[in-house]
């Protein structure tokens, strides 16, 4: 079973949850938190699946995680946990970042075969 792809159609649903939560549950700022964690969590979901099509398992891994981790954090907050755990919202990105640039040089690397 390839537990990545599993993480990332559960990040999916996740993000649809969190959105829907957002448009019609939330209020203030949480609004905001629900729809960028759900925006960025479920662009990385699909991501994730993608990068595993093309045998890049490590970016997948880091969307997946970092979403996890970024829209996590937000989720979070907008249920009414402490603001501090906005700064770990940045590692998330960090992770998506390193995802996004890892997969990358894989394909620049598998094009130049």
């Amino acid at each position: 079973m390839n537990w990545i792809a599993v993480l990332a159609a559960l990040s999916g649903a996740m993000a649809v949850a969190a959105g829907a939560f957002g448009a019609h549950g939330a209020q203030g700022v949480a609004v905001e938190w629900l729809k960028t964690g759900g925006q960025y969590q479920l662009v990385h979901a699909v991501a994730a699946l993608v990068a595993l099509q093309v045998a890049a398992r490590g970016p997948a891994a880091l969307f997946v995680g970092g979403a996890f981790v970024f829209a996590g954090t937000l989720y979070l907050m907008a249920l009414g946990l402490p603001r501090w755990l906005g700064a770990v919202t940045p590692i998330g990105g960090a992770a998506m970042i390193a995802g996004w640039l890892w997969l990358a040089w894989v394909l620049a690397t598998k094009a130049g075969r």
